[in-house]
């Protein structure tokens, strides 16, 4: 099935499960409040030639959806007929991950919620998936270099998204005494910048900002083939900070694990 496609079944998907929800109504928690199936458009653009049929990625094997918010994706995906898990962990998960079981249960859905805290030595549910999601995660990990080493380890492709930063500061941004006293470009440079806990979007959940150079670097470290790779949002003035300056980097990975 071509991405256009599923980008289309995506959206109507997306309709649906927003009926669900709407009629599941809980009170006693909320639902994540941002769209992950709007995913599937960006990778429209993203993927090319035959892996724009995302699904022969898998091989029929199973696939993940980790960091999940409420499982759109891996309840879209069973939707495909695919096997699914979901990986999350309530304690900083939206919602406590209620919402993924809420849903589970209204759909009467098989795929398996697993909690795994993803920034110690983790074990995925599956011994092994044809794709793993792990879309805007990356930065809320205290460790992501260990992450994504044992991804490689479970899964033969990923899709990953991650916010990175062209500069470590905002041009209308005063600069600091001491930190952030140069504004720097660090597009090629292979770094990655730690934010204060309230430096973006007052979240202390964010962690670690990567250049363009120093995801990529990165991935390369961790066992990972970059197969298809494209940017969004502020793509030449981006910053770690403000809400103007989010640029994005989508990639699809094939891990030398499973080569």
């Amino acid at each position: 099935m071509d991405i256009d496609e599923m980008a289309r079944r995506a959206r109507k998907f997306n309709s649906e499960l927003d009926a669900v929800k709407q009629r599941v109504a809980p009170t006693e928690f909320g639902w994540y409040p941002y769209g992950t199936l709007n995913n599937f458009q960006i990778l429209r653009s993203l993927l090319k030639g035959d892996r724009r049929n995302l699904l022969d990625l898998t091989d029929g094997q199973p696939i993940v959806d980790i960091g999940a918010a409420d499982g759109d994706t891996a309840f879209f995906m069973e939707s495909l007929g695919c096997r699914a898990d979901v990986v999350d962990y309530a304690p900083t998960n939206f919602n406590g991950c209620r919402g993924v079981a809420a849903l589970k249960e209204a759909l009467q859905s098989k795929i398996n919620i697993r909690q795994v805290d993803l920034d110690a030595y983790f074990e995925l549910p599956g011994e092994r998936y044809g794709l793993a999601y792990f879309l805007g995660i990356l930065y809320h990990l205290k460790n992501p270099f260990g992450a994504m080493e044992n991804l490689a380890r479970f899964a033969r492709h990923a899709l990953v998204s991650t916010r990175i930063a062209r500069y470590n500061l905002a041009s209308n941004l005063p600069l600091g005494k001491d930190v952030n006293s140069i504004r720097v470009d660090l597009r090629s440079v292979p770094a990655a910048y730690l934010v204060d806990p309230y430096e973006t979007n007052n979240d202390p959940t964010n962690y670690w900002m990567f250049s363009d150079a120093g995801l990529r670097r990165l991935f390369d470290r961790t066992g990972w083939d970059v197969l298809d790779y494209t940017t969004v949002g502020n793509t030449k003035a981006s910053d770690p900070a403000t809400n103007a300056g989010d640029e994005r980097a989508f990639c699809l990975l094939r891990s030398r694990h499973h080569a």
